[in-house]
């Protein structure tokens, strides 16, 4: 009787063992199956729902050659919508990921992710926000490697289209080490015909946004 009992304990035992697996693997699965739809924004004029073009315009050589490239991506924080192409903008907050950096050359791409913006501080993201101080004028608060500085930028609304202009100075953000690191890994491809290999701390800034 005592072995018997043993026996149905075990298999009663492993029955339940069986049962709490299942339980918990059907649980794992529903949860993988649980998504979140991004609903975008039903404002008349939204920043989130525009088409964004992102692009800048370093510099190399003495000969200040331009290398042009984009983020592909930005998030908006806070702000971004209104009645007017003029209302989304002003006051809106954004922040952009490194990640989505491109300039049409791969090796190009990782070598700027990696030896300038991540030589900072914070160096997944690149956050600020636009304020419009007058009909053709603004300014940006761009934080970058830890630092928020400020911008001055023009632009010009024609129709549904939102286009300004920039330049900034990375030294501006106590970025001047990021530069020299990004100098030295591409210091044959930086020297132009004089024989010196310069990057240049002054960038050029295009962005529009197309609602």
């Amino acid at each position: 009787m005592k072995k018997i009992s043993i026996i149905s304990f075990l298999i009663v035992a492993t029955a339940f063992n069986f049962t709490a697996c299942k339980s918990e693997t059907k649980k794992e699965e529903t949860k993988v199956e649980t998504t979140t739809e991004v609903k975008k924004s039903t404002a008349a004029f939204a920043v989130a729902n525009a088409k964004n073009d992102i692009k800048f315009t370093a510099y190399k050589t003495t000969e200040k050659i331009g290398v042009g490239g984009q983020f592909n991506k930005i998030d908006i924080v806070s702000g971004g919508e209104g009645n007017s192409v003029k209302e989304a903008i002003n006051n809106t907050e954004f922040s952009i990921p490194v990640s989505s950096l491109a300039t049409k050359d791969s090796s190009r791409d990782f070598k700027i992710r990696k030896f300038f913006f991540g030589a900072m501080a914070d160096t997944k993201l690149l956050t600020g926000k636009l304020l419009l101080t007058t009909d053709t004028d603004g300014i940006a608060k761009i934080t970058m490697n830890g630092k928020t500085e400020d911008v001055l930028f023009t632009y010009t609304i024609v129709d549904d289209v939102f286009n300004m202009q920039a330049t900034i100075d990375i030294n501006n953000w106590e970025a001047g080490e990021a530069l020299a690191s990004l100098n030295k890994v591409c210091e044959i491809l930086h020297t132009g015909g004089d024989g010196v290999s310069k990057t240049w701390s002054d960038v050029a800034l295009n962005i529009t946004s197309t609602f």
